[in-house]
């Protein structure tokens, strides 16, 4: 027996029956978010940590920046196998999430890093060189 499938079938009936997407208000309530994610900002840095433990091939997370967005792909797999379940509470599985950042970064300066389940990402303001103030020339206009 498959509690999720229960759970999803019974979701279902409950958007039939209160309209569509009845239940994406309570989504992060029903199944939370992996993976957990701390942002904070500076002037001109942001640093982005996640937890996502048991990773051991870094290749399988994905880091995408778009101006002002962040994009993590990737699977927590822990890869605990023999026993028993009696608790479970570290959340594993796929997840693809999409972070807006509170300025746009540079994507040429960006460091992320993994030590001891915890991803750090480090992105920078993106400040233009160029400048967008122009003088615009006032002509004299002569009566005639």
């Amino acid at each position: 027996m498959d509690p999720f499938k229960q759970m999803g079938d019974w979701k279902k009936n409950m958007d039939h029956f209160f309209g569509e997407n009845f239940w994406n208000e309570f989504e992060g309530i029903i199944k939370p978010t992996i993976p957990q994610i701390n942002v904070y900002h500076t002037e001109n840095e942001i640093t982005c940590i996640l937890n996502i433990p048991g990773l051991t091939d870094l290749n399988k997370i994905d880091i995408f920046v778009d101006y002002a967005a962040l994009e993590i792909n990737g699977v927590i797999d822990i890869q605990h196998q023999g026993g028993t379940v009696v608790k479970e509470e570290i959340l594993q599985g796929a997840f693809d999430r999409r972070i807006s950042l509170p300025f746009p970064v540079r994507s040429d300066k960006i460091k992320a890093s993994y030590k001891n389940g915890i991803v750090l990402i480090q992105l920078y303001r993106l400040i233009s060189d160029a400048s967008s103030k122009h003088r615009v020339p006032v002509r004299l206009l002569e009566d005639k």
